[in-house]
């Protein structure tokens, strides 16, 4: 491609494409005509001597030669995005909209008080929830898909950047009428003997970090059920005689249930906050991440008694 001669518009019609795979998708993304992308795809071809994108079934497939173009124009895009982006950010004026993935649990201990804050200094700032899928989290973040997660480190991606935002004792929480509800704390061997039931975003998964724990130490627990969320979790732990290892915080509603000492080898729970390089240094995401983790740091400061904002 002649540099001289180059038209900047051609790289937002080829990352689209490689977004949408299909002309018509890219084309009202764009707010083109149909006709349009198809003449700067063509223009595409001829400057990169490639065809780049071929028809399949259901709308186009890259090239080699395209998948490799892919990251490199992405790259450029958002730094020339960020060179026409204005230096000083100023929130009380700031629109746009910040996509975050999370649990449950994340929602109730971290996004909930985030939204509080954002609400008084940043009103015209729109937050998009959306639900938590680490195999695909890569991909939806480099897409613009998804602007922030929150995470357990175990499952974050490599690539991204990263901060801890909850770091949260465990609790056992069983049916009152439970034959070990009124049991102040539980034995290890008591722990694993139980049913259990646990929360996977994904879905089917029924083991994770603990269990690979306890199997370095000869031990299994028996899980039984696989939910989406901790709320669900709570009405299995209601109606059966299931256990449900859980976060203190938020307070979930325990009506008809009781809260008992997990053991001492159990670990705690832990969320990051993550973000892809896309959006590292944009003054306004850096701002929205700023406050988010100062909320947390609140939190986790008067979770541990302290006052807030003394951490």
């Amino acid at each position: 491609m002649n540099l001289r001669r180059a038209d900047l518009n051609l790289l937002k019609v080829f990352d689209v494409l490689m977004d949408e795979r299909s002309v018509t998708r890219a084309a009202e993304r764009l707010a083109l005509t149909q006709p349009a992308v198809s003449g700067m795809l063509n223009r595409l071809r001829e400057a990169f001597g490639d065809a780049l994108f071929v028809r399949v079934r259901r709308g186009v497939t890259p090239t080699a030669r395209a998948l490799e173009l892919a990251g490199p124009v992405k790259r450029v895009l958002a730094e020339l995005a960020g060179l026409l982006t204005p230096a000083a950010f100023d929130p009380v004026r700031a629109e746009m909209t910040v996509s975050i993935a999370t649990s449950d649990h994340g929602l109730r201990a971290a996004v909930v008080p985030f939204v509080a804050a954002l609400r008084a200094q940043a009103p015209g700032i729109r937050v998009v929830l959306r639900p938590l899928d680490a195999d695909r989290l890569l991909e939806r973040m480099e897409c613009g898909e998804l602007d922030l997660a929150l995470m357990t480190p175990q499952r974050a991606p490599p690539d991204l950047h990263s901060r801890t935002v909850l770091e949260d004792r465990p609790v056992c929480v069983l049916g009152a009428q439970h034959p070990l509800a009124r049991r102040p704390a539980l034995t290890l061997a008591e722990f694993c003997a139980l049913n259990h039931g646990v929360v996977s975003l994904s879905g089917g998964v029924t083991s994770g970090a603990l269990d690979d724990a306890l199997a370095r130490q000869g031990l299994r627990r028996h899980v039984l059920v696989s939910v989406p969320s901790f709320a669900s979790l709570l009405d299995l732990v209601r109606a059966t005689d299931l256990v449900a290892l859980m976060p203190r915080r938020p307070c979930f509603d325990t009506t008809g249930l009781a809260l008992v000492e997990p053991p001492p080898e159990v670990p705690g729970f832990s969320k990051i906050l993550v973000w892809h390089a896309r959006t590292h240094d944009h003054p306004a995401h850096r701002w929205v991440r700023e406050l988010l983790l100062a909320v947390t740091a609140d939190q986790r400061a008067a979770a541990a008694g302290a006052p807030a904002g003394s951490r």
